[in-house]
């Protein structure tokens, strides 16, 4: 039997979904600890377990990679304090403040979310992705299209421009490709296919043919410089 979620688990998080206040989630913490984070961290430490195999440098321990259940509301009209759903991520190594390509997962009674790529790139990353893919398109093109990949992943997205990207030739012929400003891929499940035996292998299954993209993308990502890091950070605050 592989760690999955109970049907506990999900009661707490609807419950969530109706009493996201902080006095509910103290009443309740001792259900959370054991079957919400306890089990989240059992199926990360499983998925671990299998990355070693294909994708060894995004090891991750599970507490740094599971998120925090608790939102973030400084800069959001939406007040409560508890996220509705478990989530976690495997950054490349050493890319994890470098905005690096990595894998994600999300758990709700709503579904699941496998996701692999980089889903909101900076400029300065966006830039490095492009490019690469001047000279580098095929290949990308050949990953879009790989048969493993198209039956457990949905087409890319990728919330393109409309028009191409200053700098970048208008007629390349990664053209459309240049236009794209998410790259990241994702598979919805039902929520209950967190509750069964076989979830970490429904993830890692995924993960494992969402990985050629993320390397891919590691390798511009990779050569980010600390100087453009702190460039887009002075004019995003400035």
């Amino acid at each position: 039997m592989g760690p999955h979620f109970s049907e506990q688990a999900f009661d707490f998080l609807e419950e969530l979904e109706h009493r996201n206040n902080r006095e509910w989630f103290e009443e309740h913490k001792g259900v959370y600890e054991t079957e919400l984070k306890a089990r989240m961290l059992a199926v990360i430490e499983a998925i671990n377990l299998q990355l070693a195999g294909f994708a060894p440098d995004y090891l991750r321990p599970a507490p740094k990679a599971m998120l925090r259940i608790y939102r973030d509301v400084r800069f959001s009209n939406d007040k409560t304090p508890y996220k509705t759903h478990l989530a976690a991520n495997w950054p490349r190594q050493g890319l994890e403040k470098a905005g690096g390509a990595g894998f994600f997962l999300q758990v709700g009674v709503h579904g699941v979310m496998i996701a692999a790529g980089a889903y909101s790139p900076g400029s300065p990353q966006l830039h490095a992705i492009r490019e690469y893919l001047l000279d580098h398109h095929d290949e990308m093109r050949s990953l879009l299209a790989d048969e493993s990949l198209t039956r457990l992943a949905e087409p890319l997205a990728g919330r393109p421009l409309i028009r191409g990207p200053k700098g970048f030739p208008a007629e390349h012929p990664a053209a459309d490709l240049l236009r794209v400003r998410s790259w990241a891929l994702f598979a919805q499940l039902p929520g209950e296919s967190a509750l069964t035996d076989g979830f970490v292998d429904t993830v890692v299954e995924r993960f494992r043919v969402l990985a050629p993209l993320v390397d891919f993308l590691n390798i511009p990502l990779a050569r980010v410089t600390p100087l453009e890091l702190e460039a887009a950070a002075g004019r995003r605050r400035g």
